[in-house]
C-alpha cells in the first residue's frame, strides 16, 4: 500500500490552511524520482511567506536541503543547497566580514525562496533585488533534468525563476556573493514624521543612504495621516563604533529570546488595541530624531527576536498586503490607501513604507520597480476580503502591482506573469486562484 503523506500545512500567517501531500528529500536521485511520479508539484523551503504561496496539490520541501557546499572566504562567494536559511548564511558569513547584499524583514527565509521570490530589502533604491548577486544555480525541470542556470547558461530559464513563485522546477544549489563589512553593527538615524507630506520629503532627503524604511500609523486621519518614523542606515565601520562594541566589532552577543506560546484570542487584537499600540510606538521616541548604533538582527530582523509572533493573530490568522506604487504616484497612492484603510476601521498592527529604486527589466517576474511599497498586516476578519478589493481597485487604479509572495486574497497579481502558468508541472494554488480570477 502507497504510504500516506498528506497532512495539514500552512504558510507563516496561518491562513489559508491546506490537507495535502508533502515530501522532504535529500538525495536528487529521490527528488527526481518524486517529481516524475506526480503531475503537479510546488516547492516550499521554511514556510516563512504569508500567503497561499508554495501550497499546493503535491509539495515538496526543501528543508533537507540544508547543506553549505563552498565558501569562498577571499572573494566572498557562497554556495549551498536551496534549503539553506538566511540565519545559516549569517552565522557563516558575519563572524567572517561579510553580509548579505539584499534580505528581506526575516532571516529564516530558504535561499531558494530568496530566489523564487527574488525578494528585496531596505535597500532596494541602493543595491536592487537578491537575484542582482546570484552567480547561478542548479535547477531540476519536469523532466527530471538538472540545469546549471546563469546570465550565460540558459538564460531564459535563469530569468524566469528569478521571482517566478515556483513555476520552472524545484532550485537545488545556489552560488551568490556576499558583501565586505568591517562590524556586525549599524550606524542608524530614527526620525519622526508627523505626516504623509513629511515622511515623503524624508525618504527623497535620504536616498543616498544604502538603507531606509519607515513604521507608519495607518490609523491617523487628518492632518496626522502618514505619521510614522523613519530609520536609515549604514554598516557601521570599526573606527565608528563606541568602545564597548570594538572589541568584537563581528561578533553579537545571545540575546534572550521571548516566545509567544499560544494562539491569542480572537478579540484581543481589534481597532482600539491597535490605535494604543501605534501610539505607543510613536511616543516611546521621544526626540525628533535619534542616533546610534543597533546590532543588525535588531535593524534587519526585529520580529525574528520573537519565537512564534505570529501567533498574536489568533487562530484564524492574518495576512500581509504588499503593494508597490509609482514613484511619481506614490504620495496620491498611498494617501488614498492610508485614508481607505483608516475608514475601514480595519488596522494594520505592523505597516511599512518603503522606498523602490529602478528595477532590472531582465528580471520581469520581480515585483519590485521604481516607486513606494506598503507592506500591511491584517488580522483574518469578515471585514477584511472588502478591504482588500477597494485596496486592489487603488493600486491599480494607480498602475501599481501586488506582491506575490504575501498575496492571498488579490483577485488579481496586477503582474506581468501569467503567460509562464499555463504549460508548467510546477503549480500551487495561488497560481490556480490567479488564473481563476483572470480568466
Amino acid at each position: 500500500m502507497k504510504p500516506n503523506f498528506t497532512q495539514k500545512v500552512t504558510n507563516w500567517g496561518n491562513f489559508p490552511v491546506v490537507e495535502k501531500e508533502m515530501r522532504s528529500e535529500d538525495s536528487f536521485k529521490r527528488i527526481k524520482e518524486f517529481v516524475l511520479n506526480h503531475n503537479e508539484i510546488i516547492a516550499r523551503g521554511n514556510g516563512r511567506c504569508y500567503g497561499d504561496a508554495s501550497l499546493g496539490e503535491t509539495i515538496f520541501s526543501t528543508k533537507k536541503l540544508n547543506k553549505f557546499i563552498s565558501f569562498d572566504r577571499l572573494n566572498g562567494v557562497i554556495e549551498c543547497e536551496s534549503g539553506v536559511l538566511l540565519s545559516d548564511v549569517l552565522e557563516i558569513a558575519v563572524p567572517q566580514g561579510y553580509f548579505l547584499y539584499v534580505t528581506p524583514g526575516t532571516k529564516f527565509i530558504s535561499v531558494g525562496g530568496a530566489i523564487a521570490s527574488d525578494v528585496h530589502g531596505k535597500n532596494h533604491h541602493a543595491e536592487g533585488c537578491f537575484s542582482e548577486y546570484v552567480i547561478e544555480f542548479k535547477l531540476m525541470t519536469e523532466s527530471g533534468d538538472i540545469i546549471t542556470c546563469s546570465r550565460e547558461q540558459n538564460a531564459d530559464k535563469f530569468w524566469a525563476t528569478i521571482g517566478g513563485m515556483g513555476l520552472t522546477g524545484i532550485i537545488l544549489t545556489i552560488k551568490f556573493k556576499l558583501k565586505n563589512i568591517e562590524s556586525a553593527y549599524i550606524r542608524q538615524e530614527s526620525i519622526k514624521a508627523e505626516n504623509l507630506d513629511e515622511i515623503f520629503r524624508l525618504f527623497e532627503e535620504s536616498e543616498s543612504w544604502t538603507y531606509t524604511v519607515a513604521w507608519i500609523d495607518c490609523l491617523q486621519k487628518g492632518k496626522n495621516l502618514g505619521r510614522s518614523i523613519l530609520m536609515r542606515g549604514e554598516h557601521a565601520f570599526q573606527h565608528e563604533l563606541p568602545q564597548n562594541l570594538n572589541k568584537q566589532p563581528l561578533r553579537l552577543k545571545k540575546k534572550l529570546q521571548p516566545t509567544v506560546p499560544f494562539y491569542f484570542p480572537g478579540f484581543v487584537l481589534n481597532a482600539l488595541t491597535v490605535k494604543i499600540f501605534n501610539l505607543l510606538y510613536y511616543k516611546k521616541q521621544a526626540k525628533k530624531e535619534v542616533k546610534s548604533f543597533i546590532d543588525y538582527e535588531t535593524f534587519f530582523y526585529p520580529l525574528d527576536a520573537i519565537t512564534d509572533w505570529n501567533k498574536i493573530y489568533g487562530k484564524s490568522g492574518f495576512i500581509q498586503y504588499q503593494m508597490v506604487i509609482p514613484k511619481e504616484a506614490g504620495k496620491e497612492g498611498m494617501k488614498q490607501i492610508l485614508e481607505t484603510i483608516a475608514a475601514s476601521g480595519n488596522g494594520s498592527f505592523l505597516a511599512v513604507l518603503k522606498l523602490f529604486g529602478k528595477n532590472n527589466p531582465e528580471a520581469y517576474n520581480s515585483f519590485p520597480f521604481e516607486g513606494y511599497t506598503l507592506a500591511l498586516d491584517f488580522k483574518v476578519n469578515s471585514k477584511l476580503k472588502k478591504l482588500v478589493e477597494k485596496l486592489d481597485d487603488i493600486v491599480q487604479q494607480f498602475g501599481g502591482r501586488i506582491y506575490l509572495t504575501k498575496d492571498s486574497m488579490s483577485r488579481s497579481s496586477l503582474t506581468n506573469y501569467l503567460k509562464n502558468i499555463q504549460s508548467s508541472k510546477f503549480v500551487s494554488l495561488q497560481h490556480k486562484r490567479i488564473i481563476n480570477n483572470n480568466s
